[in-house]
């Protein structure tokens, strides 16, 4: 196992008791130790590497994502970042190797409404993405000695809101993996669809990357989830996009940001861009 531990039943903060956020009985992330995390570790483990994402439904126990999404409703409401880029699969102006012309580089638009990390020190979430125990078992499920919390107050836990028409287009990530907690569903659309293994590290696959933009790939897939679902997924190679929310009930989904190494942070130029201010 890695070397982060954590007892939960002495992690109180501000925040509250983790043990009144987290399902520990379903989920002892708390007991490293014990047979049933080794079960936990071992499903989550094979459902990662035959899926490339793996799922831990009911995380959050009722009263927690009830608490999460009343206290970020005014935030979202009033004082969130409104994100609208047309854009590429890379987010890239330019690809070294293609041309402007070419059916890969075919943009698509992406629009949210973002609540960055430090607007939410009253949030649930906060306990439960700075909780050691949850860092330690995704680094046991994923093969890393460790992890480490984003040294980034604005982006290290953003909260992401999509209304009716709006949708996460297509896209690679740039890290190696994607932890997220669903906390709203729309009333129809914001489905999470992604294509496994697009490319490879040594094959950036452009011509199948052609064919999944213009709406032809047979191996896309989708991914239904309920609220309070915590999800991971390899999103550097995987080409992922959450499908547009429809009704008057937006999609709230928290992304938690973590990295294999210490002291992560995005540029203020990169700031800027996601979350308009540095």
């Amino acid at each position: 196992m890695s070397d982060i531990t954590a007892d939960a039943t002495s992690d109180i903060s501000a925040h509250g008791a983790i043990e009144a956020i987290v399902d520990l009985d379903t989920y002892p992330l708390h007991e490293p130790d014990s047979d049933v995390y080794a079960a936990l570790v071992d499903r989550c483990r094979a459902e990662w590497q035959a899926d490339g994402l793996f799922d831990l439904p009911g995380l959050l126990r009722a009263a927690a994502l009830d608490d999460a999404v009343q206290g970020l409703r005014p935030l979202v409401d009033h004082h969130s970042f409104t994100h609208r880029r047309r854009h590429n699969i890379w987010f890239l102006g330019t690809v070294p190797g293609l041309a402007p012309d070419h059916p890969a580089l075919r943009e698509v638009e992406t629009v949210n409404h973002t609540v960055c990390g430090d607007q939410m020190d009253s949030s649930p979430l906060v306990t439960l993405y700075e909780w050691p125990a949850l860092r330690t078992f995704l680094a046991d499920v994923i093969g890393l000695p460790t992890l480490h919390l984003m040294d980034d107050e604005i982006s290290r836990l953003n909260v992401m809101s999509y209304r009716e028409g709006e949708a996460l287009n297509w896209h690679f990530d740039r890290s190696v993996f994607t932890t997220t907690v669903l906390l709203q569903q729309p009333n129809g659309g914001g489905l999470f669809e992604y294509r496994t293994d697009l490319r490879s590290d040594d094959d950036p696959n452009y011509d199948g990357v052609a064919v999944l933009v213009a709406g032809d790939d047979p191996l896309v897939r989708r991914h239904p989830a309920e609220p309070g679902t915590l999800t991971v997924f390899g999103g550097r190679n995987t080409a992922h996009r959450v499908t547009p929310a429809e009704g008057e009930r937006d999609r709230l989904v928290a992304v938690f940001c973590y990295y294999d190494r210490p002291g992560v942070a995005f540029t203020d130029e990169e700031r800027i861009g996601f979350y308009g201010r540095a």
